[in-house]
């Protein structure tokens, strides 16, 4: 087989399914550990892969809160935001749209125009710098409960506070014992205010949670929603709106949620028509990027580099960028795709 690592690392992509924290590479997770030494966070990054060695999803949840409590000034904030898009930008990564919890950081103490001014001086800073396009999903951690999807609404709806960049409110965390409807009061909130909705469903539940996403909180994406492939009924109706999934190969199989990567069911929602992106979720604590899950990608799915162009393009066509953008991206796939062949 053609060795396609070369092609990906240069298809221009966009990736909808990336958290802000988790994608703190090990420079920076040890950085912001030296800076609060009372965190039990290595601060040596090759001790890092070890502390992101997952038993199980529960694990995993310990584990990110863990960095998340690393992050606790407007400073810290800035500094992540910024150079985890350095990291897309290496990446040809064009355009993301990167959940942020806001909720974790304002409980901590960051006041909540600092902490917004901070990642938009962020995203600012990397569009002029990298190219690279940033915008925001505010996401409920789900296992703090109703409070926190308070907070959130407000945070991501109220005058003055909102960030510029803001698209959409998802909601995020373990799924088990946090069930999608107590939440749609909160998402009807958002979505009366311009946002859309991309809520986690399915990932370590059953094909109930993605139904109550849809139908409770009028997903217009869904994070994850792997076990969708157990319903049949399901994948026709994502396939018939267009709902895509955000699929996540190497985090399923870290986070223990599908056993091994030949299991992984990308294959089937492919072939229900589902429209199937690709995405890190949170790369540096998977040891995995963006340009390795469309590897992944395509050894599950069998593409060559016209089949990975037509996936990068699901993830412009599922994405919130406005239609010129859109055009603009998809055209520069193309024109990328063309020209590789061409050589």
């Amino acid at each position: 087989m053609t060795d396609l690592h070369p092609f990906i690392a240069g298809l221009p992509k966009a990736e909808l399914h990336v958290h802000h924290v988790g994608s703190a590479s090990p420079r920076i997770v040890s950085e912001l550990a030296a800076r609060h030494p009372d965190s039990k966070v290595p601060t040596d990054p090759e001790a890092l892969a070890d502390y992101f060695t997952f038993t199980d999803f529960a694990h995993f949840i310990d584990v990110y809160l863990s960095v998340v409590d690393l992050v606790r000034t407007p400073e810290d904030v800035r500094l992540l935001t910024f150079e985890v898009a350095r990291d897309m930008a290496r990446q040809n990564i064009r355009y993301a749209e990167l959940t942020i919890t806001p909720y974790s950081s304002t409980r901590r103490g960051i006041d909540e125009r600092a902490f917004m001014a901070a990642i938009e001086d962020a995203r600012k800073a990397a569009e002029a710098e990298f190219g690279t396009v940033l915008r925001w999903c505010f996401d409920i951690p789900g296992e703090a409960g109703l409070e926190a999807a308070e907070e959130t609404a407000r945070l991501a709806t109220a005058d003055g506070v909102r960030p510029e960049g803001l698209v959409s409110f998802g909601l995020g965390g373990p799924e088990i014992g946090v069930p999608r409807p107590q939440f749609k009061p909160y998402f009807d909130r958002a979505r009366a205010a311009g946002l859309r909705s991309v809520p986690h469903a399915g990932e370590t539940t059953g094909p109930q949670t993605v139904w109550d996403a849809i139908r409770e909180l009028g997903a217009e994406r869904v994070g994850h929603g792997t076990s969708s492939v157990r319903d049949p009924e399901l994948l026709a109706y994502l396939a018939e709106h267009r709902i895509a999934l955000e699929v996540c190969p190497t985090s399923n199989i870290a986070t223990r949620a599908v056993a091994t990567l030949d299991e992984h069911p990308i294959r089937a929602m492919a072939d229900a028509g589902v429209l199937v992106t690709v995405n890190s979720d949170d790369p540096p604590m998977f040891g995995t990027d963006l340009n390795n899950e469309y590897a992944v990608a395509a050894r599950l799915l069998g593409l060559d580099e016209r089949g990975l162009a037509a996936l990068a393009k699901n993830a412009v066509e599922a994405s919130f960028l406005d239609p010129a953008g859109k055009a603009r991206l998809a055209a520069e796939i193309d024109t990328y795709t063309e020209e590789w062949l061409a050589r």
